[in-house]
């Protein structure tokens, strides 16, 4: 089991509620592609879940993000 810090996390995202959001969101959108591929990124990184892999690689600084502002809908 790897252990991540609030500091580690926050120190590539300015805040570690937004880098947790952008782990999480990333972790989601590796869910999407098909179990093989996934498993190439697994064995190469030598984690086993998903959530895992996209904490070591924000940490790490391999893994780049916007932040992109809601609009506001007219009600």
């Amino acid at each position: 089991m790897e252990v991540f810090t609030p500091q580690e996390v926050a120190e590539h995202t300015g805040s570690k509620y937004r880098g947790i959001l952008v782990a999480a969101k990333f972790a989601r959108y590796l869910n999407e592609f098909p179990r093989d591929v996934v498993a190439g990124f697994e064995k190469t990184e030598g984690v086993k879940k998903l959530t895992t892999l996209a904490l070591k690689k924000l940490t790490s600084g391999q893994l780049k993000f916007r932040e992109l502002r809601r609009r506001r809908t007219e009600a």
